[in-house]
């Protein structure tokens, strides 16, 4: 009978121990579960805040974008666009003399080498003007 007494003892402190553990466990679980749910609210916050930042930052840029096409669409100044207009027609004459050249079938235009000379006359005389 003594040995039913003394398995009872050891049976009930077992049972006290695996209780302990159960209630230990059952804490650790909790625990975890309130930081999980309180990792993922954090991560709906930093999720909301960034949708809403990336939504700011896409609507100044569209305003941005709006904005520089208001620009484009602007005609430009009539005496830039006479420049413009100037400019090219001055190309299309002398086209045709440097077409050779640049296609390496002759030497450079004459008038070149003559304005190139009167460029730096000029800037003499300008520099000694100013002395």
């Amino acid at each position: 009978m003594s040995s039913y007494v003394s398995q009872e003892l050891h049976l009930a402190r077992r049972r006290k121990e695996i209780l302990s553990q159960r209630s230990e466990l059952l804490q650790q679980m909790e625990t975890y579960l309130g930081d999980k749910k309180t990792k993922k609210t954090w991560q709906t916050q930093a999720a909301d805040a960034a949708h809403k930042r990336n939504a700011a930052l896409l609507n100044d840029i569209e305003a941005a974008e709006k904005r520089l096409q208001e620009r484009v669409c602007l005609l430009p100044h009539p005496d830039t666009v006479k420049l413009e207009t100037l400019y090219w027609a001055s190309v299309k004459e002398s086209l045709p003399k440097w077409e050779e050249f640049l296609l390496g079938r002759a030497e450079v235009p004459i008038g070149y080498k003559k304005m190139k000379s009167t460029k730096q006359n000029i800037s003499y005389s300008e520099e000694e003007s100013q002395k």
